[in-house]
């Protein structure tokens, strides 16, 4: 297995600590193995293996354990008496009251407890209700570019330089399963069109009881053809309706929601710099993975300032920033990301090929007349130069910097 220590570094900072870890993230992001390395630290830091249980849930050994009854007695006859037990669980979603069953765990016994799921409800009312408090989350996304270029160099032999990776990482995405075998593009893509067709229809169609499953593929595909572009459930209701298709805003609202709650979109919000406020209307929506497009609609170059967006709002998220689309006056910032430490403003775009598209980009930050860090992003190095202070890196670079 591949270490994957930007995660196994923040679970390490919660270990034996009272709060449950929930990791949570699509499926086929990694979770499992997350658990598994988890597994591996808690050994070799002491921890013996009959203090720690795992269960995966998606396992039909583990069929008899999807009620919170038959999963508290199941895990009271492998409580070890002496010490701490560390309790592991995979996919908990598919356990029925499970959060019952978690809370018993944690009056009845000394237990340090970390669960996993494949869809943003683990995170509804119902866990506030039992363990307000007493939970954090960690997210898992798929592979990072430094983590691809880990995982090639793990599993065949690396020929050149960091922006030849980048394109062959802009052309696979990021899913670890992808990369742990030398896969060529057109199995790849039928790859991930298999996890896509797994999470539409275990946590999304399934769990939302949705029926017409015709109409939620259209949404979808109004939402990947629009990755970069912001819009609304009336834009998308609009369209339908030049299609001669009616369909109503709340339910294309509820669909979107649902495909956040499988973690197969992002919303990113607007936000008002000069007014220091979010906005409602015409919010940004990224993949969580760019293969997922190509999977489903095949390659497009036409879009390629779209996918380069997402890859960037992507590794934001992944280094625990929270992001939003920027607005000043008239003109938009693709992302304003802020974290406890810092804040930052990118311009994300394909080359920087001309006067205007120069203009174009380095226009939309020079009014913030702030001293955060402010950055144009692209895959060229046309244009070397700075202006006022705004810094342009080729997005392998930017990608690959410990910090910004």
């Amino acid at each position: 297995m591949i270490r994957r220590n930007n995660y196994i570094d923040k679970l390490r900072r919660f270990i034996g600590k009272p709060q449950i870890k929930i990791i949570t993230g699509i499926r086929r992001s990694g979770k499992s193995t997350v658990l598994k390395l988890l597994t591996e630290e808690l050994i070799q830091s002491g921890v013996k293996a009959s203090q720690i249980t795992y269960i995966n849930f998606e396992s039909f050994a583990n069929s008899n354990l999807t009620k919170a009854n038959s999963l508290y007695e199941e895990v009271k006859g492998r409580i070890n008496p002496t010490g701490k037990n560390y309790l592991l669980f995979d996919e908990i979603q598919e356990v029925q009251n499970w959060e019952k069953a978690v809370n018993s765990f944690m009056v009845d016994f000394d237990v340090d407890i970390y669960i996993t799921g494949s869809n943003s409800h683990l995170l509804s009312s119902d866990l506030s209700t039992f363990l307000a408090g007493r939970y954090v989350e960690i997210p898992i996304f798929t592979l990072s570019f430094s983590e691809f270029i880990d995982f090639k160099k793990s599993y065949s032999e690396i020929s050149g330089d960091h922006r030849t990776l980048f394109v062959e990482y802009l052309r696979k995405g990021g899913f670890p399963v992808i990369h742990t075998l030398d896969y060529d593009e057109e199995t790849a893509y039928q790859v991930v069109s298999d996890i896509y067709d797994s999470v539409i229809l275990r946590d999304t169609v399934q769990r939302h009881k949705i029926r017409d499953i015709e109409l939620l593929n259209r949404v979808i595909q109004y939402a990947f053809d629009n990755i970069g572009n912001t819009f609304s459930g009336k834009n998308v209701a609009d369209y339908f309706k030049s299609q001669q298709r009616k369909i109503d805003i709340n339910t294309v609202y509820n669909y979107l929601s649902a495909l956040e709650g499988a973690f197969i979109l992002y919303r990113v919000s607007r936000y008002d710099l000069k007014g220091k406020e979010i906005l409602k209307t015409q919010e940004k929506f990224y993949l969580a993975d760019i293969s997922l497009l190509y999977a489903t609609m095949g390659y497009r170059d036409r879009v390629i300032s779209g996918v380069l967006e997402n890859i960037v709002f992507l590794e934001l998220k992944r280094r625990g920033f929270k992001v939003f689309v920027g607005k000043f006056d008239q003109r938009e910032i693709d992302f304003v990301a802020e974290n406890k430490e810092k804040k930052i403003y990118i311009q994300v775009t394909y080359k920087l090929e001309s006067k205007e598209t120069i203009e174009r980009e380095f226009a939309a930050l020079l009014p913030i007349d702030d001293h955060h860090p402010k950055y144009v992003v692209s895959m060229d190095d046309f244009f070397k130069d700075e202006i006022q202070g705004i810094k342009h890196r080729h997005i392998s670079e930017f990608l690959l910097a410990s910090e910004w």
